[in-house]
């Protein structure tokens, strides 16, 4: 626990030192929300360098301000903690339209539409890719068939996939060898689907993408490329409210973007990495990866660069039908499950699990596991149980990604045993509908219980799970932080008209911790950053109306007009002419 007694040495430090400093900045007349411990509602704010120096009174504040002091008036505008996700795959995020814009789609007419254009576009026999639009948030609910995709993309092998799943049209079945003949051998999952009259394949295929195999006419960018649509990422995040992220599953690659970016002057989000690592092999190979992460350069803690957590990926998703559930799925035309005993895939033997938790946890390096389904949450706290037996795992803060299903039991180890978890609101928005549809009511009692989390103590954060296209709207899984708050105090799903589980609606102060002081914890940062109190890290947001008392619905759109990182402006909204 190194780097956490030395971010409590530096603070220490800095507020018995900047004391007897005059303010670069003072902020007055606004409505600061600290979320400090007692959630502080101040009126004014001073900064000298990257560090708060006090939130209190207009009369308090003014009194530090020397002549050369710069004056900002609020005229009464709210002034929050930058936001943090804790959550994102920025560097993939930031080139996934490198090539070519992908519209949004909501229909199979849409997907169709934009399979046509791309086959006009293409030379005859090129592929046409299209990866990760979830036929569970179209709302046709289902995947475009060979026959549909053959009519509108005759000359060109297409490849539609969502996870493990795919849809493919009849000239990327022949280039594939899936015929009606097709039969997979290796003992590993998979199904292709085949129409009933004739047992042709009718093109989509699942858990089985090992057998696609494909060419990308795609242009990909160089490095330097790949750093420019990074940098314009982070300044989205920033105009969104964003000044810290977590980067999940990251590689030597995308430490050194991050790096690049950070040696320019031009990483304009705080950034927290989680080694992402291949469980399954030897074990003498996992742990090198482990221990790779361990002696990495940027291992030794910065704060707006930090290397400090281990990914896997335990289970699957809620939007593919394979997160792993301790009751069965049940039979569904929507994940075209006809096995009544389905509980989903379980990617980590029990044992390989606790192997790799207690190894990271021995070396200084936060655990998650990629963890959907209650099966998958269960397991994962089994796994930290076993490691708390030789050791003590509270401090060490242990991880659960995702984290959608849970029950009282989970809850209640988590909270004995200190771990933590990062949530995404924004699928409880985008999916709940599907969901309610698949388990009813009841099974979804413990979905994303916000209110008995906080009641109980538990520290979880929020985050978006970005993974395509820049746009805080417009990107799969949208990490605009307004429509996540808003999705906590409503708990209602797009397309329906009735909160999910309305008794698990938090206040609009806890909400806000969710996305600030928690994510602090997460990361190991709240003495940092989080919340606006002396001596911690100048990290604000500036935004358009008063959080705390606008109607609920004008949450989500909240628009941020400045956003600050360690006492500099990295955002400022243009004004109209």
């Amino acid at each position: 626990m190194k780097n956490l007694v030395l971010i409590c040495l530096t603070l220490v430090f800095f507020t018995s030192s900047i004391a007897a400093q005059p303010p670069d900045v003072i902020f007055t007349g606004g409505r600061i929300v600290t979320v400090d411990q007692q959630f502080t509602i101040a009126t004014a704010l001073a900064i000298r360098g990257d560090r708060i120096v006090l939130a209190g009174s207009d009369s308090d504040v003014q009194k530090l301000a020397v002549p050369t002091t710069r004056k900002i008036d609020l005229l009464g505008k709210m002034i929050l903690p930058g936001l943090i996700d804790s959550h994102v795959h920025a560097t993939g995020a930031a080139v996934y339209e490198f090539d070519h814009p992908i519209p949004e789609m909501e229909t199979i007419t849409d997907v169709l539409e934009y399979v046509r254009r791309r086959a006009d576009s293409l030379e005859d026999g090129q592929w046409i890719l299209l990866n990760q639009v979830f036929v569970t948030r179209l709302r046709d609910q289902r995947f475009p068939t060979r026959w549909e995709l053959d009519e509108v993309a005759p000359n060109n092998p297409v490849a539609f996939r969502t996870g493990p799943d795919a849809a493919l049209n009849s000239l990327a079945l022949k280039l594939c060898g899936i015929d009606k003949d097709f039969r997979i051998t290796d003992g590993q999952p998979g199904r292709i689907e085949t129409d009933p009259e004739t047992g042709e394949p009718n093109g989509i295929i699942r858990s089985a993408g090992r057998f696609i195999k494909t060419d990308n006419p795609d242009r990909n960018p160089d490095a330097t490329q790949q750093k420019e649509a990074l940098r314009k990422l982070l300044a989205d995040y920033n105009a969104s409210g964003i000044t810290s992220i977590v980067q999940r599953s990251a590689d030597e690659s995308a430490v050194q973007l991050f790096q690049s970016l950070l040696d320019d002057k031009q990483l304009t989000c705080r950034t927290f990495l989680c080694w992402g690592i291949n469980p399954t092999g030897e074990w003498k190979d996992v742990s090198e990866q482990i221990l790779t992460a361990a002696r990495h350069p940027a291992h030794e803690y910065n704060n707006m660069l930090w290397v400090r957590g281990v990914k896997v990926f335990l289970d699957g998703g809620m939007l593919t039908g394979s997160a792993y559930m301790r009751k069965p799925w049940g039979v569904s035309t929507i994940y075209s499950i006809n096995d009544p005993d389905y509980r989903g895939v379980l990617n980590i033997e029990p044992e390989r699990l606790f192997e790799v938790a207690r190894l990271c946890l021995q070396n200084d390096l936060q655990i998650t596991a990629h963890a959907v389904g209650d099966g998958a949450v269960h397991t994962l706290i089994d796994a930290y149980r076993r490691v708390n037996e030789e050791l003590p795992v509270k401090d060490r803060r242990p991880c659960i990604t995702h984290c959608n299903f849970m029950s009282e039991e989970a809850i209640e180890s988590m909270k004995q045993l200190g771990i933590v978890a990062d949530i995404q609101p924004v699928w409880l928005y985008l999916d709940g509908k599907t969901l309610h549809r698949q388990f009813g009511n009841e099974r979804l009692t413990w979905f994303q219980p916000y209110k008995t989390l906080f009641e109980e103590g538990v520290m979880v954060g929020g985050g978006s799970d970005h993974m395509q296209k820049i746009g805080s709207l417009r990107s799969v899984n949208p990490y605009n932080p307004f429509l996540g708050l808003w999705t906590m105090l409503t708990r209602l799903p797009r397309w329906t008209d009735q909160p999910l589980h309305p008794e698990q609606i938090v206040t609009r102060e806890q909400a806000l911790r969710f996305y600030t002081i928690n994510n602090a914890w997460l990361t190991f940062e709240e003495h940092e950053k989080g919340s606006l109190e002396a001596g911690k890290l100048a990290d604000f947001i500036v935004i358009d109306r008063d959080y705390l008392t606008c109607p609920v619905d004008e949450i989500r759109s909240i628009t941020v007009e400045q956003t600050w990182l360690g006492g500099q402006v990295v955002y400022e909204k243009s004004q109209p002419e």
